[in-house]
């Protein structure tokens, strides 16, 4: 008798919050998110999991924050994994230099990418850090970009300047008060980020055909975006459920 597969428990710890998907090889049964400096708290989040789930890890948190995960995945009975960043994995080819430089949070949401949308497209993940990867329909990455997110943009004005203050203001075109400019310019800053490597494609005759967001500051750029994006809140989860079922 063939013995099932493991439940695979996705973690992808991120500058500012740990995201986890319990996934069982045909849907997500549990999802969770936790802030970074909570991750000693994880194991009471993955009490759903069954004994012997296969954890599988992007880590771009730093050792202390793993520490935690790999302690937690023990303790609950896990096998865990932290994936590197490959040359070529799942039919994507890295274009970096030394390809274990990239973040493995971008490697695996270009898997998912390659994966879930056909043809050129740019990957984007609005985080802390805002991440702009050009991707080919054949899989090969071409290189990308990454720029502070438009939260950590607005918190470097409230600490590098004495008279911009951090609070909340609304995207206006021409914005009238102190706060929509910071709120505006944020936004317009990654925007454009956006649309300079969606130009840098088509100057190289690469011109995306889709565009893959994701993060969890994707709806504050969303609707400003030079082309229609299709938002997946699991894209580094999906990637990282693909390469744990590859081993």
């Amino acid at each position: 008798m063939a013995h099932a597969e493991p439940s695979i428990l996705a973690v992808d710890a991120g500058n500012t919050r740990i995201k986890w998907g319990l996934h069982d090889l045909a849907v997500w049964r549990a999802r969770g998110v936790v802030p970074t400096t909570d991750a000693v708290h994880l194991k009471a989040q993955w009490h759903a999991a069954p004994r012997g789930t296969k954890v599988t890890v992007s880590n771009v948190a730093g050792p202390d924050v793993l520490a935690h995960i790999e302690r937690a995945a023990v303790e609950c009975g896990f096998t865990c994994r932290v994936i590197r960043s490959e040359a070529s994995q799942l039919g994507v080819t890295s274009g970096y230099d030394d390809p274990g430089q990239l973040g493995t949070d971008r490697w695996a949401a270009l898997v998912a990418a390659h994966r879930s949308m056909p043809g050129l497209k740019v990957v984007v993940n609005v985080g802390t850090a805002l991440t702009i990867d050009a991707l080919t329909g054949d899989g090969r990455f071409l290189g990308g970009l990454i720029v502070p997110g438009p939260s950590l943009m607005r918190r470097s004005l409230d600490r590098g300047t004495a008279g911009l203050r951090l609070t909340e203001g609304v995207f206006q075109p021409f914005p009238a008060s102190t706060p929509n400019a910071i709120t505006t310019g944020a936004i317009q800053a990654c925007v454009g980020a956006v649309e300079r490597v969606r130009r840098d494609m088509e100057a190289h005759g690469a011109p995306p055909l889709g565009m893959l967001l994701s993060g969890g500051g994707a709806m504050e750029i969303a609707a400003y975006l030079p082309m229609p994006a299709t938002f997946n809140e699991n894209l580094v989860l999906d990637g990282l459920v693909a390469i744990a079922r590859e081993t």
